[in-house]
């Protein structure tokens, strides 16, 4: 037996003999002062004690000695073991089996609260090696989505910086060899006037190429930081997607378009340069992922709850229901879930985390359908018609 238990026994045997002792120190010169009855629960409280802080055993011990305190210097004839009356056997016989049953009690709820307490111990235990299991669980996900998130970006990197640079490097060197070759006949290099002007369209084009990819990882890190700022005006919806479908003419050119906008749609509040570039977004996925000679469909229409709904609906492969809420995280489409290897349309996987940011910063949103009959992709986003009563910087919206 554990030295700690043999110790808090003899402490509750200790405890008995004390308390029985000092109650009957205290109400033996009141012996013709005190009734029974109240010497009885004097006992009892004494017995009460002891179950409460040493247990079922020293309650015992105490009941035992306060039956025989009780009888020895309270019941006549005191100072003897004999009871001379019948009521007198009957009020020991209740005072014992109370006594043994208060003990027997309060040990038990004793041992209960005690129980208690230990279980609540083992589950804050648990609970607490459950939140650190979780912690390092999470800790781990973040660092394995930190490591995917380099491996895309130094993808990203690798293409988007690495091929235009690529070109642009290639066509430069021609063109000085060529200049070169004027006064170093050892080398020389010859080029028409028509592959001088390829040349210098694809240093342009891999500028513009650079540029853009520069661009986007601004507004993606401004939006990510909320510091997106939006220059809202009144403006047309139609103008809005002329201004886009000028910018991508140069892709759309293999793809049949179609604009369907709703007659006298409203004119929106919004940044107009900002929606254009989410149309333009969407215009570049759908010819980056549909076949040529398909069709593409811009669509604008008056919705619910004084918005405007616009969508841009493709011919091609469509995407997956389980995939459609992902496509909008940053770099996603160059990730593929972690399989950098799998052979893609060119592109960060920026435009959409972009397009994204954009019509949330106006207060809209954006999701992704499936086209008619169920066959392409259809991303519609929403954008709020606007308020007269709102600042303009002093402008009022144009008449229709």
């Amino acid at each position: 037996m554990p030295q700690r238990l043999l110790n808090l026994r003899w402490d509750g045997y200790v405890g008995a003999v004390g308390g029985t002792a000092v109650v009957t120190t205290a109400l033996a010169p009141f012996q013709q002062q005190v009734n029974a009855t109240t010497v009885a629960l004097a006992f009892l409280l004494v017995v009460l004690f002891v179950a409460l802080f040493w247990g079922s055993r020293p309650a015992l011990v105490a009941s035992v000695l306060g039956m025989f305190c009780f009888n020895f210097f309270f019941l006549p004839p005191l100072y003897t073991l004999t009871i001379a009356h019948a009521e007198n056997w009957v009020a020991l016989i209740v005072f014992f089996t109370t006594a043994l049953a208060v003990g027997q009690l309060s040990a038990r709820a004793k041992q209960r609260a005690e129980e208690a307490e230990s279980r609540k111990l083992e589950v804050e235990s648990l609970y607490t090696q459950l939140q650190a299991a979780f912690e390092r669980e999470s800790e781990a996900e973040a660092i394995k989505r930190s490591e995917r998130l380099k491996s895309a970006l130094l993808d990203a990197v690798t293409h988007d910086l690495r091929t235009p640079l690529t070109a642009i490097k290639a066509s430069i060197t021609t063109l000085i060899d060529e200049a070169r070759g004027q006064t170093d006949e050892s080398q020389p290099v010859t080029l028409d006037a028509e592959s001088r002007s390829e040349m210098l369209e694809i240093i342009d084009q891999e500028s513009d190429r650079l540029n853009r990819f520069i661009t986007d990882l601004i507004d993606l890190a401004r939006i990510e930081a909320g510091e997106l700022r939006l220059r809202r005006r009144w403006g047309a919806v139609d103008e809005i997607i002329s201004t886009a479908l000028t910018r991508a003419k140069s892709l759309t050119t293999n793809y049949h378009l179609r604009i369907d906008t709703e007659k006298e749609l409203p004119v929106v509040r919004v940044d107009a340069n900002a929606v254009s570039e989410v149309v333009y977004t969407l215009v570049d996925n759908a010819t980056k992922y549909s076949p040529a000679g398909s069709s593409i469909v811009i669509q604008a229409q008056r919705g619910p709850e004084a918005m405007v709904t616009m969508a841009v609906e493709d011919e091609g492969t469509g995407i997956n229901r389980d995939m459609r809420e992902r496509v909008f995280d940053k770099f996603f489409r160059a990730t593929r879930d972690g399989d950098v290897t799998t052979q893609q349309p060119s592109g960060t996987g920026m435009g959409l985390a972009i397009a994204k940011g954009i019509v949330e910063a106006h207060e809209g949103k954006i999701w992704i359908e499936s086209g008619r009959n169920g066959k392409g992709t259809r991303v519609v986003f929403t954008l709020p018609i606007g308020d007269d009563d709102a600042p303009n910087n002093g402008q009022a919206p144009p008449g229709p």
